[in-house]
């Protein structure tokens, strides 16, 4: 059984930035994606952005040079960096663990950017 613990989630202004966290517990391959994906009130859950076992990283266009994914393979954590952050960014943001053909969600953090 996996688990996704995610955290800080919360209030920022426009332009401000939060760093969230998820940790994974359970049953995890050494080989794996892990993510973070939004949805905003009325819209379909859409990705943010990827980040490998191994490191390598995709983004949607959306937060580019403004997002940054990382992770620590030993802690099975996988941070997101959200920097310039705009009211657009306002979503509940779920981590994602995706291990051979199962996906995995976290229960989803509340992120909301005021104006």
């Amino acid at each position: 059984q996996v688990q996704l613990v995610e955290s800080g989630g919360g209030l920022v202004q426009a332009g401000g930035s939060l760093r969230l966290s998820c940790a994974a517990s359970g049953t995890i391959f050494s080989i794996n994606i892990m993510g973070w994906y939004r949805q905003a009130p009325g819209n379909q859950r859409e990705l943010v952005a990827l980040i490998t076992s191994g490191g390598s990283t995709n983004y949607a266009d959306s937060v580019k040079g403004r997002f940054t994914i990382s992770r620590d393979n030993a802690k099975n954590t996988v941070y997101l960096q959200m920097n310039n952050m705009k009211p657009e960014d306002t979503a509940v943001y779920y981590c994602n663990l995706h291990i051979v053909t199962a996906d995995h969600w976290g229960q989803g953090t509340q992120v909301t950017v005021s104006s």
